[in-house]
């Protein structure tokens, strides 16, 4: 099977890592990829934001499976403009991403299909907002409505910084047109958890669970950012609670999807919240998580590439996925300022340190004059298979510790349960 993966991030080392290992695979493309995904697949230059180019590309090299990792090619429409080449998809098309491109669109349809989500309200003025602040207690979410790299959710303790939030993003056009509306939601109190399943039509198979740390500092402190790391499995969501989250969360909503028309065929990531009272949903993905990726992925026993292919053609294989008994934990390195602005081109060192056993997934790197640079605000995702999470946790640090790059940063509380 000729296979392009979309994508330059740690997500798609991690999957790139997985497909070169299936018999299944003839050649793995990666547009564009990184110094990780050059090591396993050809790495194709060119920018992947352009549906029509890519699409062009992969019917002249007759692609058979076109797994998209990044979101934004989903939005804009990639997995039509393939499907009006005849070529598979891995990715809903522009209607069923509109799940992740817009917050409001995904409340609207957990609302129609009965899925438990927060309660919350759309507003596009400060006036809205105020009227919002003065009827409803604090803390409170802000969620700007587009795509905003995994940082549109702010936390606002009082009303003072809710307003001031809510100006920066309604007026001072902080995220950009994915801006123009907020969702202003409920604050849930509980702890997140990811689950992620591969669907087709109306039917889907479940991934594992995992949890993903979105705050930059200790302790769930500090802005959001893309994630600062991940772990799977998760012991308050035990096998039976798996399948009982997917029949009340990915059931109902393909259903509202099918009868809105729109096939879906891809991954559905649903974050949640796991309260006091139950799960709720706090966000739809349309695609495989970062870094949720790179601590499932290493746990496969199966191989993906055949369910990845039957959902794009859509269907559900009757066989179920395999998984290590083991705990995997990855710890992402960033660049020093992220989720804000932060320097390049810092030279990166230490990685022959590494144990082998250690997979270390690329996500913000690049090579320059024969060195390994930085070049992202998540550099590098240091991941580690263990007999239990606290071994995962210890092995993974130790690790991490041995790679140096200016103004590195970690957090260092990963996997405390």
């Amino acid at each position: 099977m000729r296979v392009l993966l979309i994508g330059s991030g740690g997500r798609e080392h991690a999957l790139a890592w997985h497909l070169s290992r299936s018999r299944e695979l003839e050649q793995l493309y990666c547009w564009p990829g990184n110094p990780g995904t050059a090591l396993l697949g050809e790495n194709i230059e060119g920018d992947y934001q352009d549906p029509e180019i890519l699409a062009d590309w992969a019917r002249k090299q007759e692609i058979d499976l076109t797994l998209v990792g990044p979101e934004a090619p989903l939005v804009q429409g990639l997995a039509d403009s393939l499907a009006r080449r005849g070529l598979l998809a891995l990715g809903p098309g522009r209607e069923g991403a509109r799940l992740e491109g817009s917050k409001s669109r995904a409340k609207e349809l957990m609302q129609k299909a009965g899925v438990p989500t927060a309660a919350h309200q759309v507003v596009e003025n400060l006036e809205e907002v105020e009227d919002y602040l003065a009827e409803n207690p604090a803390p409170y979410v802000l969620k700007a409505d587009g795509l905003a790299g995994g940082k549109g959710v702010l936390i606002c303790e009082d009303r003072d910084q809710a307003r001031r939030e809510a100006r920066s993003i309604l007026e001072e056009e902080r995220f950009g047109s994915a801006g123009k509306k907020l969702v202003l939601e409920e604050f849930l109190e509980g702890r997140e958890a990811s689950l992620l399943a591969l669907c087709a039509g109306g039917d889907f198979l479940l991934l594992e669970p995992s949890r993903d740390h979105k705050r930059l500092l200790n302790g769930d402190q500090g802005p959001n950012t893309g994630g600062m790391g991940a772990y799977s499995p998760v012991a308050d969501i035990p096998p039976g609670e798996k399948e009982r989250l997917g029949q009340e969360i990915f059931r109902p909503l393909l259903q509202c999807l099918q009868q809105e028309g729109i096939d879906y065929r891809g991954v559905l990531y649903a974050g949640l919240m796991l309260t006091p009272a139950g799960a709720r949903v706090l966000e739809f993905n349309v695609r495989f998580g970062d870094p949720e990726t790179q601590a499932l992925i290493p746990r496969l026993r199966s191989d993906l590439l055949p369910h990845l292919h039957a959902a794009a053609r859509g269907k559900i294989l009757a066989e179920p996925l395999q998984w290590k008994e083991e705990t995997c934990l990855c710890v992402n390195l960033v660049a020093g300022g992220y989720p804000g602005s932060y320097e390049k081109g810092q030279a990166i060192s230490g990685l022959e340190k590494v144990n082998p056993s250690t997979i270390i997934f690329h996500a913000g790197t690049a090579y320059k004059g024969g060195r390994l640079i930085t070049a992202g605000g998540r550099v590098l995702g240091v991941t580690v298979l263990a007999e239990d999470l606290e071994a995962a946790r210890r092995q993974a640090y130790f690790e991490a510790s041995k790679i140096e790059f200016r103004d590195k940063f970690y957090r260092h509380d990963l996997g405390r349960e």
